[in-house]
């Protein structure tokens, strides 16, 4: 409903789902990296393109923010959603490039259960987002956004028992330091998921 009163050039959640495919298919590349011992570098990079095209998204809906008179919803909570989607992609690209630079190789188990956590949260949040434009099931909004709450517990629990994990285990000094820093770089991007999750949770309180 809210979508369908405005013409399509102030489609802002066109641009709020776009952003979503764009997050899920950077974690989706991220977590097969660690699948398929693919090449890091080529990873990084299709990770970094699609953050820059993540962020053209961004600055679309600003532009577009400060030039609509009208919005169908908040402008905070215009910026505040974008910014949150922005952020988790930002999160991707910098575990995509720690990888990378640290020359990690063989992910820990953990660190692949952390990436498929991602990519469920990533596309919880494309889901939830998608269906702000009509707002026809509020109780379905609140669902996803439970799901993506309980998904960054899983994570958070999972970041500490697999830092405890390292420095129990690991003998290697610099290499403890280099994957804890992915280890939180991971954790993060559920993090930022829960972020949109509120966002998405607000505005259904205040529209549905």
């Amino acid at each position: 409903m809210l979508g369908r009163l405005f013409p399509k050039e102030y489609d802002f959640f066109g641009l709020f789902t776009a952003a979503a495919d764009l997050i899920v298919e950077a974690a989706r590349t991220l977590e097969q990296l660690f699948k398929d011992d693919a090449s890091g570098e080529a990873v990084a990079r299709q990770i970094k393109d699609l953050e820059h095209r993540a962020d053209e998204i961004t600055h679309q809906t600003m532009t577009l923010l400060h030039s609509t008179f009208i919005t169908p919803i908040d402008r905070q909570d215009i910026h505040d959603l974008i910014k949150r989607l922005d952020d988790i992609m930002d999160f991707i690209d910098a575990a995509a490039s720690r990888i990378v630079m640290y020359e990690i190789g063989k992910a820990p188990p953990e660190l692949v259960r952390l990436a498929r956590i991602n990519t469920d949260c990533a596309q919880l949040v494309k889901q939830a987002v998608s269906g702000l434009s009509n707002l026809k099931n509020p109780e379905e909004l609140h669902r996803l956004c439970v799901e993506i709450n309980r998904l960054e517990n899983e994570a958070d629990q999972l970041l500490r028992s697999a830092v405890a994990k390292l420095f129990r285990e690991e003998s290697d000094i610099k290499l403890l330091i280099k994957l804890k820093e992915v280890f939180e770089l991971m954790e993060s991007v559920s993090d930022r998921c829960e972020d949109v999750a509120n966002v998405v949770e607000s505005i259904v309180l205040e529209y549905a």
